[in-house]
């Protein structure tokens, strides 16, 4: 586990820090806790559990993605996956692109949304990224309001395409 650096919340002690297979059921619970990720996510038993933290070994153990977590004492209180692209588009520009950013809903409103997003675009600048990217789901609103703040346009029209299980 690495603590990669404290957030700035006025009056909060929240850290951030990679994540360990141990965070699993917080990361999933926050991806359930909310209006999209509850028909998507879950974990219900062993099966499930297992899915995700297979998932979560190959993320931790390919270094061009970061799963964070964001923890006030040993509670995990958001997270947010960062992942490093490479490409020959735009000149050769490395690109980060910001996933999953979740917030635990008694967090909501203090500043941590914020706080994670400009560490993830601030670790892009570290490492040389050009461009950071994400991806924002047609019905949120107040999430597009919150990007825009930072400076994200909506440049493009994403597709995705479910394969089946």
């Amino acid at each position: 586990m690495t603590v990669l650096d404290g957030l700035l919340l006025p009056g909060e002690g929240v850290g951030l820090r990679r994540a360990v297979a141990d965070d699993v059921p917080a990361i999933v619970g926050l991806l359930a806790d909310d209006e999209l990720g509850a028909d998507r996510d879950g974990i219900s038993g062993d099966k499930d559990l297992a899915v995700y933290v297979a998932a979560f070994q190959q993320i931790d153990a390919d270094p061009a993605h970061l799963l964070l977590v964001a923890t006030e004492g040993p509670q995990v209180v958001a997270t947010m996956q960062l992942t490093f692209l490479p490409g020959l588009a735009r000149r050769a520009a490395l690109r980060a692109q910001v996933e999953a950013v979740r917030v635990r809903g008694d967090f909501r409103g203090r500043g941590l949304g914020a706080a994670l997003l400009q560490w993830a675009i601030d670790e892009a600048g570290r490492r040389g990224c050009r461009l950071v990217q994400l991806s924002s789901d047609k019905s949120r609103d107040d999430a597009h309001r919150f990007y825009a703040r930072f400076g994200f346009v909506a440049t493009h029209e994403g597709y995705k395409l479910t394969l089946p299980s």
